[in-house]
């Protein structure tokens, strides 16, 4: 009788980890501040739309007034927040969970090699034939 734990017991003993909470907390101080910082520079665009239309209205070159300008500046302000999410999900996330992950996978690959080696000594022989 093995006393190994389940997958299920692995994954309760990995979310209880201090790696756990510590790639837990690193991924909410950065999600949570950038979500908050993102959502007042779209309010920000949004109430200056409605009640400051004569300062949206200024043109600066051309037909391109500060509403256009702070319009594509909220594309550009998305494609940041993406492009500094994944260098700071490579550096600060990433290898905290393949670290996770690979224990998790090492543990499931050595019950599998122990459950083959089980299983040959067990029916013996005849059965590589």
């Amino acid at each position: 009788m093995t006393t190994e734990a389940t997958p299920t017991e692995k994954y309760l003993e990995v979310q209880a980890s201090d790696e756990f909470a510590q790639l837990r907390r690193r991924l909410r101080n950065f999600v949570f501040p950038m979500t908050v910082a993102f959502f007042l520079w779209y309010a920000l665009y949004v109430l200056l739309s409605a009640y400051a239309r004569g300062f949206m209205s200024v043109k600066l070159i051309g037909n391109i007034n500060v509403a256009l300008l702070l319009g594509l500046l909220q594309f550009v302000s998305t494609f940041l927040i993406a492009w500094y999410y994944s260098r700071f999900a490579a550096k600060q996330i990433d290898p905290i969970a393949d670290k996770i992950r690979d224990e998790l996978t090492a543990g499931a690959a050595a019950r599998g090699a122990a459950a083959r080696t089980d299983e040959a000594t067990e029916t013996g022989p005849e059965v590589a034939k």
